[in-house]
């Protein structure tokens, strides 16, 4: 399994969110990114192997982009946020889980197991 995973939950509908594309990226520096994956959710709102799995991310702060506004505009529903950034720590080798709680007008995350 790949160190960071996620997935989408559309809980305005109550069902995963499928067919949303997003990144992964590692910050360098003060302010630059270096992008390390991109993908799209499959029907359980998942990307598998987002990274391979034998890959161990160094310590650092990494931010995952979710391009939302596609995902609604297919279902001819307004949204309010058409992209949604998450920046977290990892802090050691360990599994990280960031869920994305999406819904047209917000959205919520946590560090998930």
């Amino acid at each position: 399994m790949s160190q960071i995973t996620t997935h989408i939950l559309d809980t305005s509908l109550g069902k995963p969110a499928a067919n949303v594309p997003l990144k992964l990226e590692q910050k360098i520096g003060e302010s630059a990114w270096k992008t390390l994956a991109e993908g799209t959710t499959n029907t359980d709102g998942r990307v598998p192997n987002l990274l391979p799995k034998e890959m161990i991310l160094p310590l650092g702060t990494y931010k995952m982009t979710f391009y939302t506004e596609g995902y609604f505009a297919e279902q001819n529903r307004e949204n309010f946020y058409p992209v949604v950034e998450i920046q977290f720590h990892v802090s050691d080798a360990t599994h990280y889980h960031v869920p994305l709680l999406l819904s047209p007008f917000g959205f919520s995350t946590y560090r998930g197991s």
